[in-house]
């Protein structure tokens, strides 16, 4: 009895630092938000990087629509430079965004992006590259959280 205990606590041990790895590794950087000017991640400025995901908040049809759909980003061949996401609202209504790696997931450590954006305004979401490369599967959805029945996107990611 006393050695499964004791087995049982070193797998327990290694669970728990593997975890909390895989938590700091996600909360390294954090996610921030803010404007071409003044807007930085990691000790980057936004004004220095490039854009990597353009999603436009739009109206098409009388349907509202965060556009492209489906948007792939290839991890593999880029350097450790952060990601760069422009969201710009081309509606007449006040529009929302959020991004998450699950509509399940509600651990703090998951990456979860939210934010409202008056019409015609532009913001800049700047994600380190480890929170990308260690946050579990490689899908992340994006939709307007407020008018949820509205359609969202994908962002596919090549890990």
């Amino acid at each position: 009895m006393g050695m499964k205990s004791c087995v049982f606590g070193m797998a327990v041990t290694v669970t728990v630092l593997m975890m909390g790895e895989a938590s700091w590794a996600l909360q390294a950087g954090g996610v921030e938000v803010g404007d071409l000017e003044s807007g930085s991640v990691v000790g980057q400025r936004f004004k220095e990087l490039s854009v990597d995901l353009d999603i436009h908040a739009t109206e098409i049809g009388g349907l509202k629509v965060l556009y492209p759909p489906m948007s792939v980003l290839d991890l593999k061949s880029r350097p450790g430079t952060p990601v760069l996401v422009r969201v710009t609202n081309r509606s007449t209504n006040e529009r929302g965004f959020l991004m998450t790696a699950s509509a399940n997931q509600a651990a703090p450590t998951v990456l979860n992006v939210q934010l409202v954006l008056k019409p015609g305004e532009t913001k800049y979401i700047g994600i380190p590259t480890s929170d990308l490369l260690y946050a579990a599967g490689a899908t992340f959805v994006y939709r307007d959280h407020l008018n949820p029945k509205d359609a969202g996107g994908t962002l596919l990611l090549i890990k």
